[in-house]
């Protein structure tokens, strides 16, 4: 078990089903705000786009998949 260094008498217990199945990165990477400082150009705006477009495509594909399983 891990334990928290503040308190070595409670251990921390770490829910790692719910942590692999976050999603907060990839909703983040769809709903991020505009950095002035990053550079903006027409290849990384289309890289960017691809990337989003992916990323559509993979969970479409994963829920198909369950919902195939689920359906059998």
């Amino acid at each position: 078990m891990i334990t928290d260094n503040n308190s070595s008498t409670t251990p921390k217990k770490r829910n790692r089903l719910r942590e692999f199945f976050e999603l907060n990165e990839v909703f983040g990477y769809f709903f991020r705000g505009k950095d002035p400082s990053r550079p903006r150009n027409f290849n990384i705006l289309v890289m960017h786009g691809i990337n989003k477009i992916s990323i559509v495509v993979f969970l479409l594909g994963v829920m198909f998949l369950l919902l195939k399983i689920a359906l059998r």
